[in-house]
């Protein structure tokens, strides 16, 4: 068994440059569960990077300051050392244009983390605003965390004050996404095989319950419109869900395995899904077709096979902003890059025990979470965008496959706006 096509040299893909790390401390008791960094994330405005740190705990840093040290302190950055430690937020939650670093206790084993900002009042879905306890501003931002428990608890970013607690699942929440409209709604994805909506303008009401799941849901992510949303999860489910209606689309079916992780391109014509049988699929949300698949395993395993516990389970993946690049995390020890029109990956690094993976806002770095609380950090694959990709892109953002389908033009250049070729 091999990690790469046969006609794939190993040794000339290119390694990744190493940005830095964030080292977590010493356990704070004698557990061996628990120090999980089951989930990072990035502002929607690059200004914060959180990652879980394992022991209930979530840090939060200045992604700015955070790169400045890596230039300063060489790679390595030990979260418990106060020779680099950054600033903290003063309780008092002023300052608010200059970002400062936060320690969260969460009071339980965090699992998921999602970032939100809001928009103008008058722009809000909620309608009696003066009668709810919090009003959001046009510079809100919300770290949301989903714990072990089944709480959901909602953190000011900029003074690290919780705002609300949110109990309504049953079992551990396993992921959580804000719409990227500002609008403020979470979905988050349990293992009581639900996900469920708020409306954090409407002092956290939970607005709907979405089922359809016969069993865990590991996964959810929203379209950049914020009119679709992506839940996966064990028994190979991936379903596709309209946010207007709050109604099933459809449920896409490929997999041979448990699906853990899904995010749609930049577009949203395009959506990559993870899965423990050893693959990363690139589907067309719009009609289910599935585009791509990029294997962990080759020669490629069969269906029992790859249903069981082959070593190559895919455990994230993450589109990049430049909608040319995908990275994925798996139990083969490595990181991968890939370009969508490649069936190889065109980028790696090593990681050992590997959990989960993000993009940087501007897409220059990529972070990644691992079963000891630390995180790692590698520069990505720069490419300048082609004329045709960038069109492509502005093109499939405000039109779905079939109207694409519907235009009068050339064959060619419908299988090029639809991702066929």
């Amino acid at each position: 068994m091999a990690s790469f096509p046969p006609r794939v040299n190993e040794k000339e893909i290119v390694r990744s440059r190493t940005i830095g790390e964030l080292l977590a401390p010493a356990a704070p008791f004698d557990k061996k569960c628990g120090r999980e960094n089951w989930t990072v994330a990035f502002a929607p405005d690059g200004s914060y990077f959180a990652w879980s740190q394992g022991h209930r705990t979530v840090k939060l840093v200045p992604w700015s300051q955070c790169l400045q040290n890596f230039l300063l302190h060489g790679t390595k950055n030990v979260t418990n050392s106060s020779s680099l430690r950054l600033p903290r937020q003063n309780s008092d939650g002023g300052q608010k244009n200059k970002p400062r670093e936060h320690i969260i206790d969460c009071g339980d084993i965090v699992w998921s983390l999602a970032f939100g900002s809001s928009v103008p009042e008058k722009q809000s879905r909620c309608v009696n605003i003066e009668w709810h306890r919090f009003r959001f501003g046009q510079d809100q931002l919300l770290l949301a965390t989903g714990l072990n428990n089944g709480r959901i608890k909602i953190w000011d970013v900029y003074t690290g004050k919780l705002l609300l607690n949110l109990v309504d699942h049953t079992e551990v929440v396993r992921d959580l996404t804000f719409a990227p409209d500002g609008s403020l709604i979470l979905v988050s994805a349990s293992r009581d095989k639900t996900l469920r909506v708020w409306d954090l303008k409407d002092d956290g009401n939970m607005m709907k319950v979405l089922r359809g799941h016969q069993n865990w849901v590991y996964s959810c992510a929203f379209s950049p419109d914020s009119s679709m949303l992506c839940s996966v999860g064990a028994s190979k489910a991936v379903f596709l869900w309209n946010m207007d209606k709050y109604t099933m689309i459809r449920k896409l079916e490929g997999h041979h395995h448990d699906v853990v992780a899904c995010d749609f391109s930049p577009d949203g014509a395009l959506l990559a899904t993870a899965s423990y049988d050893t693959r990363v699929y690139i589907w067309d949300p719009h009609d289910g077709d599935i585009l791509m698949e990029f294997g962990h395993l080759f020669p490629p395993p069969t269906p029992i096979f790859a249903g069981g516990a082959n070593d190559r389970w895919v455990r994230s993946v993450s589109f990049s902003h430049d909608g040319l690049h995908i990275a994925s995390l798996a139990d083969d020890k490595m990181v991968r890059f890939w370009r969508i029109d490649e069936d190889y990956p065109v980028q790696v690094a090593p990681l050992s025990n590997g959990l989960c993976c993000a993009f940087s806002t501007d897409g220059s770095v990529l972070a990644a979470g691992t079963h000891d609380g630390s995180v790692y950090f590698w520069a990505t694959p720069r490419q300048v965008p082609s004329l045709q990709h960038l069109c492509r892109m502005s093109i499939r953002r405000v039109m779905p496959t079939q109207e694409v389908r519907e235009l009068p033009v050339p064959s060619k250049l419908l299988e090029f706006l639809s991702y066929r070729i």
